[in-house]
C-alpha cells in the first residue's frame, strides 16, 4: 500500500525555515512602518486639515481638494509638463540601456568591455545636487565649457540655454541618459550573460552573421526582462525626478519645468499657506494615475508576450 505524504501546513513550513522568515521580517517590518502605515494619512486629501485639530478632528470636505486642483489654472500646465518630460524620458532612457548592453555584449575584448562598463557605471553614484552643479558649470553661457567654445568659435556671447524653457526637457533627459545608462544596463548585461553559448556556436556553424545572432538569440533572451522593466517604468511614469527638476528650475523656465511633484512641494511646504490637504490630494491623484498605467502596461505585456509582474 502506497502511503502519500500529507502536505505540510503553513505553520509547519514556517517552522522548518524559520531562519529565512526571520531575515524576511526586517524588510517586511520596514515596509509596513514606512510604506503602509503612512497610507492612513491619505484621508487628509478628503479633509480641510487643521494642525491644531489633528487628522481625525479636521472637518470633512469630500472631493473639494481634488476639484480645487482640477479647476486650478496650473492644472493643465503641470499635467502637460509632467507627461511631456516623463514620456520623453521613457522613450529615450528605456531603450538606450538595452542597446548599450547589446553592443557591450558583442564587444570582443573582455578587458576593454569591463573598463567601459565601469566607466559608464560611475556617474550613477553622483548625487543629484552635484549632478545639477556640474550641468550649471558645463552649460554656463559665459564661463562654462559650452559658453567658452561658443565664444571661441563665433566671437559672440552664447545664449543662456539654462533659462530657455523649451530646452529644459532636453537637458533633463539627456543628462539622465549620461548618468543612468551604465547602471540601468546591468540587469540586461546579466540577462545576456545567462544566454547559452551553445546557441551562438550552433548559429555560427550555420553561417549566422553577428546581426542575426543579435536578432534571433540575444534580443529574445532579454525580452522578458525588458518587458518587466517597461511595466515598472510605465507604472512610475508620473514620478519625474523631483530633486533634479526643482534644482534646475528658475523664473524663466518655470512654465516648462513645473511638474506635479514640485507643485506638491510648493503647495504643501514651500508656500506660506502650507495646504497639506491640497498637496495630499494632488499626490493621491498622481499615484492613482500611476497605478492605472501600471495595470494597463501589465495587461498589454501579458497579451503580447505572456510576461507580467502579476
Amino acid at each position: 500500500m502506497i502511503m502519500l505524504n500529507k502536505p505540510k501546513s503553513l505553520g509547519k513550513k514556517i517552522a522548518d525555515r524559520w531562519q529565512i522568515y526571520l531575515l524576511l521580517l526586517i524588510p517586511v517590518t520596514y515596509m509596513v512602518i514606512f510604506a503602509y502605515v503612512p497610507m492612513s494619512g491619505l484621508v487628509i486629501a478628503f479633509k480641510k486639515y487643521d494642525f491644531s485639530k489633528g487628522i481625525l478632528g479636521s472637518p470633512w470636505v469630500g472631493m473639494d481638494n481634488f476639484i480645487k486642483f482640477f479647476n486650478s489654472y496650473k492644472f493643465t500646465l503641470i499635467l502637460k509638463n509632467t507627461l511631456t518630460i516623463s514620456l520623453y524620458s521613457l522613450f529615450i532612457t528605456f531603450p538606450v540601456p538595452i542597446l548599450f548592453a547589446l553592443i557591450l555584449n558583442a564587444f570582443p575584448g573582455k578587458r576593454y568591455k569591463k573598463m567601459i562598463q565601469t566607466t559608464t557605471y560611475i556617474p550613477y553614484f553622483i548625487s543629484t545636487v552635484v549632478m545639477v552643479g556640474l550641468l550649471f558649470q558645463i552649460l554656463d553661457y559665459r564661463t562654462g565649457i559650452y559658453g567658452s567654445f561658443y565664444t571661441l568659435l563665433t566671437g559672440a556671447t552664447a545664449p543662456n540655454i539654462l533659462t530657455n524653457g523649451k530646452l529644459f526637457k532636453h537637458i533633463y533627459v539627456w543628462s539622465g541618459v549620461w548618468q543612468g545608462t551604465g547602471y540601468s544596463a546591468i540587469i540586461y548585461i546579466a540577462a545576456l550573460a545567462n544566454v547559452d553559448q551553445a546557441l551562438h556556436e550552433a548559429a555560427r556553424i550555420d553561417g549566422a552573421s553577428r546581426f542575426q545572432l543579435l536578432r534571433y538569440i540575444d534580443v529574445p533572451s532579454i525580452l522578458p526582462t525588458a518587458s518587466i522593466m517597461l511595466i515598472l517604468a510605465v507604472g512610475n511614469i508620473m514620478n519625474v525626478g523631483f530633486e533634479k527638476v526643482l534644482l534646475m528650475q528658475n523664473n524663466l523656465n518655470i512654465n516648462y519645468s513645473e511638474i506635479i511633484s514640485t507643485y506638491v512641494y510648493k503647495v504643501g511646504l514651500a508656500s506660506g499657506v502650507n495646504d497639506f490637504s491640497l498637496s495630499t490630494a494632488i499626490s493621491m491623484f498622481n499615484s492613482i494615475i500611476n497605478f492605472i498605467l501600471l495595470l494597463i502596461a501589465n495587461w498589454g505585456s501579458k497579451k503580447l508576450n505572456g510576461t507580467g509582474i502579476f
